[in-house]
């Protein structure tokens, strides 16, 4: 299967994303990047998280291709009170400003994507692993 390693942003792009999704071994990988919207793969390792996060200019669409988990979100880092079950084939909408989590509670790794609008990472971001994104997103 191929593995997609380039950011094809901002030009024409199509793509199976189930397969680029599942092909994806990265924490996560910048596969479009446009001035107003953004794709991403990420694998979540077992039992890890992306980490309680927040974004106060982007919404964001998450789906998860494989696995199954738990999403957290909340309007403030300590009222984190929305939580729900997720499953393979289940779409998050996280609005703008909300802190939001996603949390492994399966055996194998997490297959997702997301999207951002606005874009939020740099073009062509590649984060081999979630120590490497803490560290150069941090």
């Amino acid at each position: 299967m191929k593995k997609y390693r380039t950011d094809y942003g901002p030009g024409p792009f199509a793509i199976d994303i189930n397969k680029a999704t599942l092909s994806n071994d990265t924490y996560r990988t910048a596969i479009w990047t446009g001035p107003h919207l953004q794709l991403t793969v990420m694998s979540i390792n077992p039992f890890d998280d992306i980490g309680l996060e927040q974004h106060p200019d982007n919404d964001q669409f998450i789906r998860i291709e494989k696995g199954k988990g738990v999403v957290r979100m909340g309007p403030t880092k300590d009222q984190v009170t929305f939580e729900q079950y997720v499953f393979d084939d289940y779409a998050v909408f996280v609005p703008a400003g909300t802190w939001h989590n996603i949390i492994n509670t399966g055996s194998e790794p997490m297959k997702l994507y997301t999207v951002y609008a606005p874009s939020h990472h740099a073009h062509g971001t590649i984060h081999e692993t979630k120590e490497v994104a803490e560290r150069e997103e941090g």
